[in-house]
């Protein structure tokens, strides 16, 4: 029993190295892949060679400055002011005498008081021009007002207009007069006037019938401009 225990057993290990060797051998590989796989490894080995050596080393930062404060320079010590010394005197030789001419003496023309200027040789004398006083400082001229003639104020006020007598109504009239050297009144102007009837009686009455003193200037008569106020009132009937 023992015998043929081992007979099966040596004859199952025998059929399992063969079942090993066989599976061993269907898992190499051939010989054209290893080729490659090499081929490539020595291509990246090639690649990290030609790398250059600055991007293979590792960057170290340098270390810090350290600074400090520079003391100044000290002053340089005073030097002692020394004088150069003088040339030595070199031989000068005499300039030979020239003989000189006296200056010509040239007359000059006597004074006179009533000339001004230097009396020098070439200088021009002008006699002063005669001062005069400033003239007088005239007077402000005299200026009278123009004034109602006397003779003619009896006749002054203008004829009531018989529209408003009729509508009983009362009015005045304002107007600017422009008088000539002759006391008549060359134009009128209204300023202001209650009603147009007052004003046209008022302009006709007044260039017709007014009569005026003229005013003067330094006593001659000149024309002027009077402002007057003409009242219509019922009584004036």
């Amino acid at each position: 029993m023992r015998l043929m225990m081992t007979a099966k057993s040596a004859q199952t290990m025998t059929g399992q190295s063969n079942g090993a060797s066989l599976r061993y051998g269907a898992e190499r590989r051939s010989p054209l892949a290893l080729g490659g796989t090499v081929a490539v490894h020595a291509l990246v080995v090639a690649a990290f060679l030609l790398i250059p050596r600055e991007v293979i080393e590792r960057f170290s930062p340098a270390p810090p400055i350290d600074t400090y404060a520079v003391p100044p320079d000290p002053p340089p010590p005073p030097v002692d002011r020394v004088d150069p010394a003088p040339d030595a005197a070199l031989p000068t030789r005499p300039l030979p005498k020239q003989p000189t001419a006296p200056d010509t003496i040239v007359p000059l023309p006597p004074a006179d008081s009533g000339l001004i200027g230097n009396t020098g040789p070439g200088d021009a004398l002008i006699p002063l021009p005669p001062v005069l006083p400033p003239p007088p400082a005239l007077p402000e001229p005299v200026l009278t007002q123009a004034t109602i003639d006397p003779r003619a104020l009896p006749t002054f006020q203008p004829d009531y207009p018989g529209a408003m007598i009729r509508q009983q109504k009362e009015g005045s009239v304002t107007v600017r007069v422009t008088i000539n050297a002759q006391g008549r009144v060359t134009d009128i102007e209204r300023i202001e006037a209650s009603d147009d009837s007052f004003w046209l009686a008022t302009q006709r009455h007044a260039l017709h019938a007014w009569r005026f003193r003229p005013a003067t200037r330094d006593g001659a008569p000149v024309a002027s401009t009077k402002i007057l106020t003409v009242r219509f009132t019922l009584t004036d009937r």
